[in-house]
């Protein structure tokens, strides 16, 4: 192996690791019969190790396969986020799938290849990389929507997902293949070094259809109409992966691809943006005051949600990209604990997912009140928990960028979002007791309880997060 194959072999070997560990699981579940829990332990672990990878893989920037994947010090922040989530959403199913009966060693193997191909997005450095990823994560979530294959909503959910997935891909190669034709290139850098001027029609085109397409992924409006359905159809811990760690890799995708590429003609995408933004958190604060469906409910919310993280997008300052991640950091917290407690909601007959069933919970389950009352509360945005802070970052970011009517839009939304975070604390507290959940399992628990002191505790020590991402922001300008 010559000198720039090692290198590039190392650059990439996270993303190489993940996949031969799941075909290596994958082999193994096929020949054992009944290796589930097995394949569920391997798979976190796999995911642990790949941190391991991720974080001691060097400092220095590096590129691999001829620049078709970079790995920078944002990208290497992004990753360990990813796999993070990953790891939570299948300690969360474990005990949820052998409850339910949808056991099945494939589910943890599809999630390995969809944080692969998440990785790829989050280190694509061209167009290719960047539809590659995305697609190996697509795929592999149509798959996991619809696992739960002899429930009707969740295949429904699957097909759904599928369907208006491969409509938002054909946009997005569409603006791809009309980027490429108008700069002559399909790499970052060098359709950067191409749009210099005043942008062409064609161009203007190609990115609208690009951010179309990446809209779908982190389900802003107008491209979020699959997220409800898909959230109430998908089994809960699916659900919860996909308010996780594919947003946070779309999230990174969609940074890239806006300011490596063009930041010559920011202001074009930036108009684009301002308007996804302003969309996504009003219908997330409207939409969402009328739903029964709890998993509903956080689907309006997670899309209301993008909207504020694009806030610091459209900024496309190195501030502005420092409160996405946080931002990102600590919604992907708060989404993990909200769809822990979702779990917790389970009586003898089955899980429970209606807003109502939550009357009283504080005087049936104390812990299971205070916690899901400590989420609701930082989702929107009250001080001192995390969720401020989150929402504060982006404010700021886009007051100095003078996108201050934004912001003002950003607060005001918030507002009217805090009435059903608001609402669900009044149900526990002070409405009649509905009948008592059954006790919560033990993994549930501890993500329940770790992510509520990170949410109650953030206040005190926001500076570790706040320097990651500040030089997380740095390596892309």
């Amino acid at each position: 192996m010559s000198l720039l194959d090692q290198v590039q072999a190392t650059a990439a070997a996270p993303e190489i690791f993940l996949v031969v560990a799941a075909m290596a699981l994958l082999m193994f579940g096929v020949f054992r019969e009944k290796s589930a829990d097995i394949i569920n332990i391997a798979a976190i672990v796999v995911l642990g190790l790949a941190v391991v990878m991720v974080i001691t893989g060097g400092g220095a920037r590096q590129e691999a396969f001829g620049g078709s994947l970079v790995i920078d010090t944002f990208a290497r922040l992004m990753k360990v986020l990813t796999l993070f989530g990953s790891a939570v959403a299948i300690v969360l199913s474990v005990n949820f799938m052998k409850t339910e009966k949808i056991e099945r060693f494939e589910y943890p193997i599809l999630v390995l290849l969809a944080t692969a191909g998440m990785m790829i997005m989050i280190s694509a450095n061209d167009l290719v990389a960047l539809y590659m990823g995305l697609e190996l994560q697509s795929l592999a979530l149509y798959v996991v929507a619809a696992i739960d294959r002899d429930r009707a909503k969740s295949s429904e959910a699957g097909l759904k997902y599928f369907v208006l997935g491969a409509l938002s891909s054909g946009m997005l190669l569409y603006g791809a293949s009309l980027i490429y034709g108008f700069t002559g290139s399909v790499s970052f850098p060098g359709i950067a070094a191409a749009v210099t001027g005043e942008p062409g029609l064609g161009l203007i085109f190609g990115l609208v259809f690009l951010i179309a397409g990446l809209a779908f992924k982190v389900s802003a409006v107008p491209f979020h109409m699959w997220t409800p359905d898909v959230y109430e159809g998908a089994p809960t811990p699916v659900a919860a992966f996909f308010a996780a760690a594919p947003k946070i890799a779309a999230m990174a995708l969609f940074i890239r691809a806006m300011l490596a590429p063009f930041p010559a003609i920011l202001p074009d995408w930036q108009q684009i943006l301002v308007f996804i933004s302003i969309a996504s958190m009003v219908l997330g604060a409207f939409a969402a005051i009328g739903q029964t469906n709890i998993k509903r409910l956080l689907a309006y919310s997670s899309i209301g949600h993008m909207g504020y993280a694009l806030i610091g997008l459209a900024a496309g300052s190195p501030e502005g990209v420092q409160s996405v991640i946080i931002y990102m950091a600590i919604y992907l917290i708060m989404t993990l604990g909200s769809f822990a407690c979702v779990l917790a909601m389970r009586r003898k007959d089955g899980q429970i997912e209606t807003i109502g069933d939550l009357a009283g919970l504080a005087r049936t389950n104390g812990l299971h009140a205070f916690f899901l009352a400590v989420f609701m509360f930082s989702l929107a945005g009250i001080p001192p928990l995390a969720g401020f802070f989150a929402k504060y970052f982006i404010f700021m970011a886009a007051i100095k960028a003078n996108l201050v009517t934004l912001a003002i839009i950003g607060v005001l939304a918030s507002v009217v979002g805090a009435v059903y975070y608001i609402r669900i604390v009044k149900l526990m507290y002070f409405d009649e007791p509905a009948q008592a959940f059954e006790p919560m399992v033990t993994e549930v628990k501890a993500v329940i309880v770790l992510a509520g002191l990170f949410v109650l505790l953030f206040a005190l020590f926001p500076q570790p997060l706040s320097s990651l991402a500040q030089a997380a922001a740095a390596s892309l300008f």
